[in-house]
């Protein structure tokens, strides 16, 4: 068996689709078991097909864990060991693995699939360090907490990558969830607690001299019964005014199922500012509320969503009391309406 042969992968896939216990795979002998263990892990490993193969990695492994008995995997850093669980979410560009700290916290450990994609890591570590030390403690609780960062070498490649470990957040759903959940649209009155408090998120950052850069609705998170909401994955984040900075001003990428969100000077690959963000911003809730927004919102939005970036507005917080008069007219007096995410088939 040789990476990279289709014939060869074929082969794998098949028989670990056959392999109904951990011994249908790997036999009884311990040292055969390991070599064969090695070789169809070089061929499924999501770093030799291209992360096509992400779910039979992951069966493979929780096989070899099941035939050697073997407690959880244990990656141990200098802020102390971390115990995986077998959960995990798949983001743009990395797999975000659910784990408990020495303090039995539970924690998220970011990895790229693609070790080349280190380096959006990495920007995204400058950001959640530059936010708590320049910008107002009072709004941290809009943003993830990140714990640390470190290299990890992959044991079954060799490949090293930029890791991140953020605090978990419980109890988060993301806009993509919400719009799936009221396909129809869902009611201009509760978008209007969550669009508040993404402009509250945009500006906290911006005047701690960093744009998101990808304010998209799967990285928008909210907390229906509280009213919470954080603004996740900064990988495509520009810190400016400092000496790390990219001195191109641009956005790194674009996540392309989404290209349609992004104001023409992402694509353009022109230097990205505030308005970038309150664009995409604008973009999410707009979606998010379908056909149903009065006139009036619609109106505030379309100033938002105006293709050159000098014309369109680019001061979060300015923006924000501009649209609270927009609610007030609407709806009168600001009030606390609860809000209920229905379960999705």
């Amino acid at each position: 068996m040789t990476p990279g042969d289709p014939a060869a992968l074929d082969e794998a896939l098949a028989r670990l689709d056959r392999a109904r216990t951990p011994a249908d795979l790997f036999g009884t002998d311990a040292a055969e078991a390991a070599r064969t263990y090695r070789r169809l892990a070089r061929l499924v490993h999501p770093d030799a097909t291209g992360g096509r193969t992400d779910d039979a990695f992951a069966r493979l492994t929780a096989l070899w864990r099941s035939y050697n008995r073997t407690d959880p995997v244990t990656i141990t850093t200098r802020r102390g060991p971390y115990w995986l669980d077998d959960r995990r979410v798949t983001g743009d560009l990395a797999d975000l693995f659910r784990a408990r700290d020495a303090r039995d916290d539970t924690v998220m450990i970011k990895i790229p699939r693609d070790p080349h994609d280190g380096d959006l890591l990495e920007r995204e570590a400058v950001a959640l360090r530059q936010l708590p030390r320049d910008g107002d403690g009072r709004y941290l609780a809009y943003v993830p907490r990140l714990l640390e960062s470190f290299r990890h070498r992959d044991p079954a490649t060799g490949a090293r990558r930029h890791a991140n470990v953020i605090g978990a957040l419980e109890g988060f759903h993301s806009l993509a969830e919400v719009r799936t959940a009221y396909p129809d649209g869902l009611d201009p009155r509760d978008a209007a607690w969550m669009w508040r408090r993404l402009l509250v998120a945009l500006g906290f950052a911006h005047r701690a001299g960093v744009l998101h850069g990808a304010v998209l609705p799967e990285h928008v998170l909210i907390h229906p019964g509280k009213h919470g909401l954080v603004l996740v994955d900064w990988c495509y984040s520009v810190p400016g005014c400092y000496a790390h900075a990219d001195p191109s001003g641009r956005v790194p990428a674009l996540v392309d199922r989404y290209a349609g969100h992004y104001p023409p000077e992402v694509p353009a690959r022109e230097p990205a500012s505030p308005a970038t963000d309150v664009f995409m911003a604008t973009r999410c809730m707009t979606d998010l509320m379908g056909d149903g927004a009065p006139k009036a919102l619609r109106s505030f939005a379309r100033g938002c969503l105006l293709p050159s970036q000098r014309r369109r507005p680019g001061d979060a917080w300015r923006l924000l009391g501009e649209l609270d008069e927009v609610l007030e007219r609407l709806y009168g007096p600001r009030r606390f309406r609860p809000f209920h995410l229905p379960p999705t088939s």
